[in-house]
């Protein structure tokens, strides 16, 4: 028989069913085959994925898929800058507006085949808005204000200001970039067949040959102790998070897996919280399932966690091993692609690993969009802006011989001087809901209890200051440096 979640012809689209207080004990009273994911009762969460019948007779083997097939997802907004401006004749502006607050303004000539074009991008608060006008659709060459209003109508000024400083293409484009990153963490838990509660999943000591065959699929195991690569968090010094992890790289990417049987296990601690620091402070986690249990996403209770990828593994150890794969978020993360084909089940290869690299990236950034980080995001991007802003004009300022010691900024950088804060932004900025965690930004008294509205998971030994900069995988222990 079929599940009340369950169903043909979901295979590749994601569905909003209940489960209607079917629990996973009840489930595992029926007769299997059951589904990878159950869903809450009170709902919260969508649901991709949801049929792994074989189609019968089966396909004959198609050629893996071309990399191109599946796309990542990326902002190529903030890519625009570097590739159009740099390097080329261009202005920059800035200047305040009452409404919009802080703009940064960026205008250029380009001839495009034998036309001419205005190419104009706009920072503001919110988003950046990006245009290129032929400029025989003007029927006069407009000055900087109309030039504004051309990509956002909102504009509201009586004038903007010039940039003049040399190296203001450096700041801004490090502005630009900031949502851009190389580096991903995701977690991954081992759940044994029979497993409901979260202390079950992390109380996990063994490593079974499939999930071991499937975390070699994944990438290397590497030794922590020095490892120079990105560590997602681990501690690479003193061992205080185990000593091997699972690392590998994609599409010049890198990517650490916080591997649930692979942190420290502590004795008699049944909610095993050195595990949990690090998944449950993931975005997206894999949950490996060796036989026929469902997973439900909220058996895990987590402030961070928004996206799980569930994959059932069948034929282990053989020349015809298959994933079955489920995937699930809460209901204000937005679909992300590639699409599960219908069924969802995957022979092993170079195929499916491109589709799940690809899906768990896209996951990511798919959860950024969600309610609660989403705000976090907006108020960082505000800050980072006014920062700017205020770096162009005391700079601009100076290369005039205009303002004094007085004038600059109270924890930035001075004339000339390189961009202070944005010199320490390159260094240390660890894209992670956008956060910057240095000292020259305002809001680093900022806590996840006043994004959140809610007091976030954290290690009990460790102050609020160390759980921030750890988060963002900026030191690797509590014990690496002396608590506040």
């Amino acid at each position: 028989c079929k599940w009340p979640f369950e169903g043909d012809s979901s295979g590749g689209m994601h569905i909003q069913l209940r489960s209607h207080k079917i629990t996973p004990k009840f489930v595992l009273g029926r007769v299997g085959p059951f589904p990878l994911i159950l869903l809450p009762q009170f709902g919260g969460f969508w649901i991709e994925g949801t049929n792994h019948e074989p189609k019968e007779p089966p396909e004959t083997d198609k050629p893996p898929c071309p990399s191109s097939h599946f796309k990542l997802e990326t902002n190529s907004t903030a890519k625009i800058y570097r590739k159009h401006f740099i390097g080329k004749e261009h202005f920059n502006y800035y200047t305040m507006d009452a409404t919009l607050g802080h703009l940064v303004f960026s205008m250029k000539y380009d001839v495009i085949g034998d036309q001419e074009h205005l190419r104009l991008m706009l920072r503001t608060k919110i988003k950046t808005y990006h245009d290129v006008i032929p400029i025989s659709c003007l029927t006069e060459f407009p000055n900087v204000i109309q030039m504004a209003k051309l990509v956002c109508e909102e504009v509201n000024v009586d004038r903007f200001y010039p940039v003049l400083y040399p190296k203001a293409s450096r700041l801004i484009v490090t502005f630009d970039e900031h949502v851009l990153s190389n580096n991903f963490k995701f977690g991954i838990i081992y759940q044994k067949f029979g497993q409901t509660a979260e202390e079950e999943l992390f109380g996990n000591m063994e490593e079974s040959p499939a999930f071991v065959e499937f975390l070699e699929f994944l990438g290397n195991r590497i030794e922590l102790h020095d490892f120079k690569g990105f560590r997602g968090g681990l501690d690479v010094s003193h061992g205080q998070t185990g000593t091997e992890s699972v690392y590998t790289s994609f599409h010049n990417k890198e990517i650490m897996f916080h591997v649930s049987t692979k942190l420290p296990y502590t004795e008699g601690d049944s909610q095993q919280l050195q595990r949990k620091r690090h998944i449950g402070n993931d975005i997206v986690a894999i949950v490996f399932q060796e036989e026929n249990t469902p997973f439900v996403p909220d058996m895990i209770q987590s402030n961070f966690l928004h996206a799980y990828v569930v994959v059932q593994v069948e034929n282990a150890g053989t020349n015809n091993v298959t994933y079955k794969v489920s995937v699930t978020a809460r209901d204000d993360v937005p679909f992300f692609g590639p699409a599960l084909p219908n069924p969802a089940i995957f022979k092993k290869g170079l195929e499916f690993r491109e589709l799940l690299f690809t899906k768990l990236i896209n996951a990511e950034y798919a959860c950024y969009k969600a309610e609660k980080f989403a705000k976090l995001k907006e108020r960082t991007r505000s800050a980072l802006l006014e920062t700017l802003y205020e770096e162009v004009h005391l700079n601009s300022q100076s290369m005039m011989g205009l303002g004094g010691d007085d004038d600059k900024m109270e924890n930035g950088g001075s004339g000339g001087g390189g961009g202070g804060f944005f010199e320490s932004f390159k260094v240390l900025y660890i894209p992670f809901f956008d956060v910057v965690a240095i000292s020259h930004i305002r809001f680093l008294h900022m806590t996840w209890t006043d994004v959140f509205g809610i007091k976030a998971w954290k290690c009990p030994v460790e102050c609020e200051r160390h759980f921030f900069l750890r988060h963002l995988s900026m030191t690797s222990s509590a014990t690496e440096q002396p608590c506040c």
